[in-house]
């Protein structure tokens, strides 16, 4: 802890007797004898006794040390931490949004129910799809619901003998994941060298066992496949569904469209291309949309509309549709986010997106290029991987490199993923960064492969201007001290 830089634990400042409180007189004292024993706690508890102003002062400087993109660049790979826009969290955090409830009747929250069918027709145009169902929770939340809508689709065509799912060897991991947990096996498809599926590869696997294809365009490793059509034609043709993995959709932002490639499900994460936030594990949506013909396995309930009527409602029960994958709508404040992102930047602007992001991404790439190792040289789209320093004769690895960052107010890139490579850094800039954002990032990229050839142990050691300095990664994990009294 550098004590100096972020001042005393609270309990380094607590003072015998002082107080920053004052409760009123416990009335309810005689009570306590009707509790058992055994749940009376009998020594007092060990807490800081510390005046107000200290408190406030102590959270408010914890609250400092909290990386985010409001803070920070954050060029984290397959994660799209873009800027989020305070409009969209005035719009979510409006007193007319927070006071509404799910189960109040259609004619009463015909605004929200607007909302959310708008961003459905929204996401079905940019997506290429049908129709979509905001319900899931999350991007793998999102992968499983469409992985269960292709088992309906099977199992409603009487094909139960389709029980795997492919997935590239490049996949997000919670591709084979969700497949597993959908009841489907796993096979692994390779990837040639220059990252793209192997299609002859893919060729041998496919059979009368085959589900769906799993895929991400452009992939993990940022690069565009462009066979995609000769792939769907063949997972076709074997009777399969092409399943669209939409957590790097950032890229092809109204470019081009899954469902125009061949796709026949897919989802998005909203809180990665849609800009809303999603540090910290949540919050997020993975809404998932459908072709034509599959819209009826889309789980309910799902927001329909009469043009006749000009009324929206909450359809909750229809014969082929999933059974509930939510609560209720899912996570609305999420979706209403991105509704109010989409409408904000217009169709115009919005495609203007994926031509930043790859723009920013190749930039980054280039000029880095020369001291950190890539694997596969090309365009990339929004996102690339070196695979360690170039120069590794000072035994100074991607996770050294990735601690350094931290001394100089970067959040670390992804590391060691995708796994093709044994010293990923995945690196993603996206489109909300400016010029001299991405310089400064450069610059200190190229310092760290310096300090690795000049003064490896400074690498070795970092962080060393963060609360945390360098410690035992080993230790940390099998030991870790999560108390004050475990630091004495």
């Amino acid at each position: 802890m550098n004590k100096e830089l972020y001042g005393k634990l609270i309990f380094e400042c607590s003072v015998p007797g002082r107080r920053g409180f004052s409760l009123p007189v416990n009335t309810y004292a005689d009570k306590l004898a009707d509790l058992p024993a055994e749940l009376l706690r009998k020594d007092a508890p060990a807490l800081p006794e510390v005046d107000e102003p200290s408190l406030v002062r102590h959270y408010n400087n914890l609250s400092t040390n909290n990386f985010g993109v409001d803070t920070g660049f954050y060029p984290l790979g397959s994660c799209t931490m873009k800027y989020n826009p305070k409009l969209n969290e005035e719009i979510a955090a409006s007193p007319v949004v927070a006071g509404l409830h799910p189960a109040q009747p259609d004619d009463t929250v015909q605004g929200a129910l607007e909302a959310y069918f708008t961003l459905q027709s929204f996401l079905s145009e940019i997506g290429g799809m049908s129709e979509f169902t905001l319900n899931p929770y999350a991007g793998a939340h999102g992968e499983l619901t469409g992985l269960m809508v292709i088992h309906a689709y099977h199992d409603h065509n009487g094909s139960v003998e389709r029980d795997t799912v492919l997935v590239p060897d490049s996949a997000h991991g919670t591709n084979p994941a969700s497949a597993n947990v959908a009841g489907y096996k796993i096979v692994e498809v390779k990837s040639l060298e220059d990252g793209t599926v192997d299609v002859d590869d893919l060729r041998s696997k496919l059979n009368d066992h085959v589900a769906a294809m799993m895929m991400t365009n452009p992939n993990t490793l940022g690069i565009f496949e462009k066979r995609i059509p000769e792939i769907a034609k063949m997972v076709h043709e074997a009777g399969a569904l092409m399943y669209y993995d939409g957590a790097n959709l950032n890229p092809m932002l109204g470019i081009a469209r899954p469902g125009d490639m061949g796709f026949d499900v897919m989802h998005i994460n909203l809180h990665k291309t849609f800009s809303t936030p999603h540090g910290g594990g949540g919050p997020g949506a993975g809404p998932v949309g459908v072709r034509k013909g599959l819209e009826m396995f889309l789980p309910n309930p799902r927001v329909v509309y009469d043009a006749d009527d000009d009324f929206y409602s909450v359809v909750t029960d229809s014969p082929e549709a999933l059974g509930r994958i939510s609560s209720w709508l899912g996570n609305y404040t999420v979706e209403l986010r991105a509704l109010a992102y989409i409408l904000s930047l217009g169709a115009d602007n919005l495609a203007q997106v994926g031509p930043l992001a790859t723009l920013n991404a190749n930039y980054v790439k280039d000029s880095l290029k020369d001291v950190y190792k890539l694997p596969i040289d090309g365009r990339c789209k929004h996102e690339f991987v070196f695979d360690g320093l170039a120069d590794k004769s000072t035994a100074v690895t991607t996770l050294h490199v990735a601690k350094r960052l931290l001394d100089f107010g970067f959040h670390a890139p992804t590391i060691y993923f995708p796994l093709l490579f044994h010293e990923s850094l995945m690196i993603e800039p996206t489109e909300t960064e400016s010029r001299e954002t991405l310089d400064s990032f450069i610059a200190v990229m190229r310092r760290i492969a310096g300090e690795a050839a000049t003064d490896p142990e400074m690498l070795k050691t970092a962080p060393h201007n963060t609360p945390v300095s360098g410690c035992d990664d080993t230790e940390a994990a099998l030991h870790p001290r999560v108390k004050f009294s475990d630091l004495s």
